[in-house]
This record gives C-alpha cells, structure tokens and sequence, in this order.
C-alpha cells in the first residue's frame, strides 16, 4: 500500500529554520510529481510547493525566496528546507503524491512559529 510519512516539524522562534521530510514506500517514486501543502486553523488547504521527477519546482507566493523543496529518489524521500519562519507559517504540513493518480496525503506535520 502507498505510504507517505512526514517528519521534522516542531517548535521554532521568528526568523528560524526547519527541515520537513516525507518517505514514501509501496510506489516507484522516481516517476511521482510530489508536493508539500499546509492547513492553518481556521484556512483552507494551500499548496505551498511542487517539484516533478526531473526537478523542476514551483511555490506559492508566500514562501518564495524562504522555502526550497527537493527530492532524493534513492531515500524516496521529498524535502522542505523552511528558512526564515513566520508565525503565519504555523500550519499542519502535509505531503502529497500529485501524480500519478489517485493522490495520496500523508498524516501531516505540525510547524509552530512563535513571535
């Protein structure tokens, strides 16, 4: 069955750093186009980056320049290097195999950013 665990989540201060990691097991992660979403209390879930299997990357507006998503296939693992933190970064991370179909959705990673 695909599988998909998030971790590295946690309690950090304005201004710090944090390195989320999703393992992925039960598919050929190599061919999957993987990204990251996150779901504050109260909002809507928001795509926050997306990388395919030749690298290629996008985010969303909010977290340019701050977050970079990678993936090393050989791990079957997909990243989310986190700098500069704000507190309306705090949210539930999730990890998300986009293709191909169906989706699949981790348990999520709660990030907390404290002012």
């Amino acid at each position: 069955q695909v599988q998909l665990v998030e971790s590295g989540g946690g309690l950090v201060q304005s201004g710090g750093s944090l390195r989320l990691s999703c393992t992925v097991s039960g598919t050929t992660f190599s061919i999957n186009v993987m990204a990251w979403y996150r779901q504050a209390p109260g909002k809507q879930r928001e795509l926050v980056a997306r990388i395919i299997s030749n690298g290629s990357t996008d985010y969303a507006d909010s977290v340019k320049g701050r977050f970079t998503i990678s993936r090393d296939d050989a791990k079957k693992t997909v990243y989310l290097q986190m700098n500069s933190l704000k507190p309306e970064d705090t949210a539930v991370y999730y990890c998300k195999r986009a293709w191909p179909p169906p989706d699949y959705w981790g348990q999520g990673t709660q990030v907390t950013v404290s002012s």
